[in-house]
């Protein structure tokens, strides 16, 4: 009698799914009939995952090198899917708001121990020499990273040091868009020469960069947090969230991508430039661009010392 019960309560509320959009229950119960038990490879699409990695090159360790970046992409997903989840939440509670915070940072903090599978995972000539088959692309064109940062912080807070005096929020997002911080790392900023590096990321995906500028301009990550009651935003739990991720984010990660890099590029084995030909020193470390997503949350002497100690 129990399970008649059961059946007959899901069988109605099919038919209320259903209906509510003008759709035949019987048809879509028919069609459980023919549909083929659900599989692990299918769920996941293991065969097509595992057939993304194409090597340009002969040598073992550009497998490593490969497969390491796009896990790198699969987190960054991850962590855009979190940080949507706060943006569009339109009754942020702090508890929720903290614990998606936190997840983003553990995935984070996955980004920044996994360095070491390349950083001691890859042998220094064999990475010398599928290099140069990569030229000139760079880690630098990951798309979903600037996409983290705009979901992050006012735009402000990604301008060049040297031009945030002349760019507020009226300015427009073209404008802003040439003075980036990361503009620095391919831009001659006297002749406004770009870089092929900067030229082909730009092609790709300006036109979402900028529609991502604009949609996130008053639904980033600080500005739900200001929205917050002031109560709110004093909630221990919510501010340590915030500090934590931005550390992690544009120190912790930063630095431990700096260091893999510099195990490598200054080997002596090569040219010790970057494959996309950027300063990739300065415009890696933390100290010179003081990439910071929540500045109103650290203390004068935090900000001035922004990676100076590493």
């Amino acid at each position: 009698m129990n399970n008649i019960n059961i059946s007959e309560g899901i069988l109605e509320k099919l038919e209320q799914k259903f209906q509510a959009i003008d759709q035949k229950t019987e048809t879509h119960l028919e069609g459980l009939l023919w549909s083929k038990p659900m599989t692990y490879w299918d769920y996941i699409q293991t065969d097509a995952l595992l057939n993304l990695q194409i090597q340009r090159t002969v040598l073992p360790d550009e497998m490593v090198f490969i497969m390491y970046h796009q896990v790198n992409e699969l987190l960054f997903k991850m962590i855009l899917w979190e940080m949507k989840q706060i943006s569009y939440t339109e009754k942020l509670e702090t508890v929720f708001f903290t614990e998606r915070l936190m997840r983003i940072s553990r995935y984070f903090d996955m980004l920044t121990t996994s360095f070491d599978i390349m950083g001691e995972g890859m042998d220094v000539e064999q990475y010398m020499k599928f290099r140069n088959t990569l030229t000139p692309a760079s880690g630098f064109q990951s798309a979903q990273y600037r996409l983290i940062e705009f979901s992050s912080t006012n735009l402000i807070n990604l301008i060049d040091h040297r031009f945030r005096a002349t760019i507020d929020r009226n300015t427009s997002y073209e404008h802003a868009f040439e003075h980036l911080y990361w503009q620095a790392a391919g831009k001659d900023y006297k002749t406004g020469k770009k870089s092929f590096l900067i030229e082909e990321f730009e092609r790709k995906y300006k036109t979402t960069f900028l529609s991502y500028m604009e949609e996130y301009n008053t639904i980033n990550i600080w500005q739900k947090f200001s929205q917050l009651p002031e109560e709110d935003q004093k909630n221990p739990d919510l501010v340590k969230a915030m500090r934590h991720y931005d550390y992690t984010v544009n120190i912790t990660w930063v630095m431990g991508h700096l260091n893999a890099a510099k195990k490598y590029i200054d080997s002596g084995k090569g040219t010790g430039e970057a494959t996309g030909g950027s300063d990739w020193k300065k415009y890696m470390h933390p100290k010179y661009q003081k990439r910071i997503f929540f500045p109103e949350l650290w203390s004068e002497e935090e900000l001035k010392n922004w990676g100076e100690e590493l």
